[in-house]
């Protein structure tokens, strides 16, 4: 079993967790190849449906580093099912005392819902530092987020609930955001049409949406531009900007992207060329 800690700065490092309603646990292990092809090698099972437990075990089965959660527990023994079947950490709508006291009695990692501030004090005087705050959208969306947040200076959210890929960048600049939860890289009708082509597309523009990659400056030619030789300009490397190079590098080391790190920025190779990265100004 993962520690909490292990747990959050593998989701930090991913940004976006993607939340997964599944009927038929046969589609498991491709649905989980297309979101690692796609750049998330994460997912939240949600027990919705009778095939969660068996999902979160074919997954875990074929991917053993993957990080996977159980989403949508209500219960001690579904905590337990999801546990006993490959998950690392349980997610919940809601906080029910009776819930996170038996996950903390059993060293299973929680994050419980929470939408108020009474919600959130219960959390803390429980022990934890980490919650979801569900629905996310339908309860005032980031602005929601950094209001209640303000008093709470040890906690961090996980929002979930209406997040997208044109309002996940505005929730991750908030720095007590952990992660969000979204579905939106696995559309239902893609799902049931077994279109892992289209969701690893979907998830590969959800991992843009999360780390804002942007070329801002492209090397110049010392042969076509005589300027740039005058100005000594010559041999400059791309230069792209990143929402959070410290996300990037999280992400990076998670999936196995060597980079190099250089004064407030990191180079990586790709294309056949070295690009650089920094952080975008804020």
């Amino acid at each position: 079993m993962l520690t909490l800690d292990t747990i959050k700065q593998s989701a930090y490092s991913l940004g976006l967790i993607p939340v997964i309603r599944i009927e038929d646990a046969a589609q498991a292990r491709p649905l989980a190849q297309a979101l690692i092809d796609g750049g998330l090698p994460a997912a939240e099972v949600t027990f919705r449906t009778a095939a969660a437990p068996k999902a979160i075990a074919a997954m875990r089965e074929a991917f053993p580093d993957m990080l996977i959660c159980a989403g949508t527990v209500l219960t001690p023994q579904q905590a337990d099912d999801a546990v006993r079947n490959g998950a690392s950490f349980v997610v919940s709508p809601g906080l029910n005392p009776e819930v996170v006291t038996h996950c903390l009695e059993h060293d299973i990692p929680i994050i419980p819902g929470c939408a108020t501030p009474s919600d959130i004090e219960r959390a803390i005087s429980l022990g934890l530092d980490t919650v979801k705050f569900f629905p996310a959208e339908a309860n005032g969306g980031i602005a929601a987020v950094k209001a209640i947040a303000a008093p709470y200076g040890q906690i961090s959210f996980m929002p979930t609930g209406g997040i997208n890929a044109g309002n996940l960048s505005s929730y991750l600049s908030f720095k007590k955001i952990l992660c969000c939860g979204g579905s939106f890289m696995v559309p239902d009708a893609a799902l049931a049409a077994g279109d892992f082509t289209l969701i690893t597309a979907l998830t590969r523009q959800a991992v843009q949406a999360v780390h804002q990659l942007k070329l801002i400056s492209l090397p110049l030619d010392s042969d076509e531009d005589q300027l740039s030789v005058m100005l000594g300009m010559t041999g400059r490397l791309p230069v792209y900007t990143t929402a959070s190079l410290s996300r990037l590098k999280g992400y990076f080391a998670l999936t196995g992207i060597e980079y190099t790190d250089a004064e407030d920025a990191i180079t990586v190779s790709a294309g056949g060329q070295t690009i650089l990265i920094r952080q975008a100004d804020n």
